[in-house]
């Protein structure tokens, strides 16, 4: 079952992104080029222009950016609905500059594409959709309408005509395709990013349980002696006390030591931090990632072995809490699409140390294989896949977390779907985690020397 905390993260949240600032800066250097712009087509090149309303045109930006500058504080960050007044504000200063010096005879009417680009990086679709649309209705209108660009004597600079329809498809496909781009990959660099902080929060999540394992562990470990003195006295109490009412006591003390004893000891069985299981058998490690799955109805097989005769004992491994929860994570897709069985397959060499996940269950769909292990996959799925299943939007985010926190121990993970079919035959999905010995492995050296006390556990 999704993780809500995780589930939350993968949500879209795109408003107030762009800083106010940005923004302002770039119009600064957008109105430098125009005013530059203006100023050798006047004095080099020669043209006729509108000196005086192409001037009010850029100092109603000058003005605009001013107010914002001195008006809010440089650290505001814009809504969505503001970013896309400024964005449209902006495609209408730049095209009625287009509109007073040639329209589409105007090279820099290329530079349109800005704000829709902006717009596709930091808006959610309906308002690059919105903001798309504007720039090319409105580059639409130049094309026809515009005043002419004229030398001093009056000759007018025009294209062929084929060169500005051209010139205009180029803009529109720009404008499509630059927007399309730039939204796409925008959201995957996003979802990256939300999906790794999911990772360190579930890996976050894994450490403290750890934690609080040892500090269970270590609490049982400690009272153990303290509670059996006081049993034992209670006892000798027991035999020595002939009041009916203190040997009543002295029963209940000893009752109460022996129910603090098994407390301890089932809370116990929970954390398994201290300091002389910090590594454990290979076996021993997956079936504790296994152990919250092993009761939900289906069967759960193991399969330990080495795959020579030579290396008989089992490798000792690191508890690392991203081994545990990135297996863990397997094993839980393994169960919730399995029919009836799981296998889990344990085998090592002297150079590696292999797991393998297989279940009885659908396997995975073509179509995600590939793509197993990005975050955030989504499949389509039947009618009867949504009748079965409701609870599953999609898969990914589970395996990417696996993957990527495995992946940090050393490990390399591998996809694939099983031959057989049927209840209880391996024709589901397969997954095989794959470590190098040196990586996870505490090989024996000199023998196991003593671990000392153990030392408390930092607040």
């Amino acid at each position: 079952m999704a993780d809500p905390s995780l589930a939350a993260i993968g949500e879209p949240r795109r408003s107030n992104w762009v800083r106010l600032r940005t923004l302002i800066v770039l119009r600064w250097i957008a109105i430098g080029g125009q005013l530059a712009a203006i100023t050798v087509a006047d004095r080099m090149l020669d043209l006729s222009l509108e000196l005086g309303w192409c001037y009010l045109a850029v100092g109603t930006s000058i003005i605009s950016n001013l107010v914002a500058t001195f008006v809010y504080p440089e650290n505001r960050r814009l809504s969505e609905g503001e970013t896309v007044a400024l964005l449209l504000f902006d495609i209408t200063q730049l095209v009625v500059l287009l509109f007073l010096t040639g329209g589409l005879h105007n090279p820099f009417a290329l530079l349109i594409l800005a704000p829709v680009t902006i717009s596709a990086t930091a808006l959610q679709a309906r308002s690059t959709i919105l903001v798309g649309a504007v720039a090319i209705l409105l580059i639409t209108l130049i094309a026809r309408w515009h005043i002419p660009l004229r030398t001093d004597l009056g000759f007018v600079m025009r294209m062929p005509q084929d060169f500005v329809f051209g010139f205009w498809v180029a803009i529109v496909i720009g404008i499509l395709f630059l927007a399309a781009y730039a939204r796409r990959v925008t959201s995957e660099v996003n979802a990256m990013a939300e999906a790794l902080v999911a990772t360190q929060m579930a890996l976050a999540r894994e450490q403290k349980l750890t934690d609080l394992g040892g500090v269970v562990a270590a609490a049982a470990h400690e009272l153990g002696t303290p509670l059996a003195t006081i049993k034992l006295v209670s006892s000798e109490l027991l035999e020595e006390l002939e009041d009916e009412r203190l040997r009543e006591d002295a029963v209940l003390i000893r009752e109460q030591a022996d129910r603090c004893r098994d407390i301890l000891r089932s809370m116990g069985r929970a954390g398994k931090d201290d300091l002389h299981l910090r590594h454990a058998p290979v076996s021993s490690v997956v079936s504790e990632a296994a152990q919250p799955h092993e009761t939900r109805g289906k069967s759960v097989f193991y399969d330990i072995a080495p795959l020579d005769g030579e290396d008989a004992d089992q490798p000792v491994v690191a508890r690392r809490p991203e081994i545990i929860h990135g297996v863990r994570n397997l094993i839980q897709n393994a169960v919730d699409f399995a029919e009836t069985t799981v296998w889990i397959d344990i085998r090592w060499d002297r150079r590696q140390i292999s797991l393998r996940i297989t279940d009885d269950g659908p396997g995975f769909p073509p179509q995600v294989l590939p793509r197993i292990g990005d975050p955030f996959v989504r499949r389509r799925r039947d009618g009867s896949d949504t009748t079965s299943r409701p609870e599953y939007e999609g898969m990914g985010l589970g395996l990417f977390i696996a993957k990527t926190l495995l992946e940090r121990t050393g490990a390399e993970l591998s996809f694939a779907n099983g031959m057989e079919s049927g209840p209880g035959r391996r024709g589901g999905a397969i997954i095989e985690v794959v470590w190098p010995r040196a990586a996870i492995a505490q090989e024996a050296v000199e023998g196991r020397r003593a671990l000392g006390q153990n030392q408390p556990i930092a607040g």
